[in-house]
């Protein structure tokens, strides 16, 4: 199954805009941009992950409502006409379809390089916690790889 417009109307508490109409159109093309950003990233992070369909239109549809909401990365907009005037506001928003990191993280399409991709959980060793070989060094700098355990860095002999 996939995102329609109608589904988009529902969603939004809204009648469904006629088909083949201009809005009717631009969510079509609004469905199609993050269903777009959706693969580009799968291809470049996940090339074999298989995103789950139900999970895939819930992002896809998401977006897209979010996306209905806040049209423009404008903030205000007034129009004045003779003695008439009329403003209308929005809240922050990127002027276009996008797709958050919850439901990257949701899609299972996150991104793991970067400064921050340092395991903190760690696993079993005899490393002291601050060895360099804990964060991703090919060395040892506590000397476990030289004694069987730390002699440097704080380490005691036994």
């Amino acid at each position: 199954m996939s995102v329609t417009t109608q589904m988009l109307a529902v969603a939004l508490g809204q009648t469904a805009p006629e088909p083949g109409s201009i809005q009717d159109q631009q969510w079509e093309l609004w469905i199609s941009d993050a269903e777009m950003l959706i693969e580009a990233r799968r291809l470049s992070v996940a090339p074999d992950l298989v995103i789950d369909e139900a999970k895939l239109d819930y992002v896809v549809r998401e977006s897209v409502v979010a996306h209905i909401k806040k049209p423009d990365d404008a903030t205000q907009v007034s129009v004045a006409v003779d003695d008439g005037s009329t403003t209308k506001s929005y809240k922050s928003s990127r002027g276009r379809v996008t797709i958050l990191d919850d439901w990257w993280l949701f899609l299972g399409l996150t991104e793991t390089s970067g400064a921050f991709s340092i395991d903190t959980v760690g696993f079993a060793s005899r490393h002291l916690p601050w060895c360099a070989f804990n964060f991703g060094a090919t060395y040892c700098s506590c000397g476990v790889d030289m004694a069987g355990y730390p002699i440097f860095e704080g380490g005691e002999f036994y």
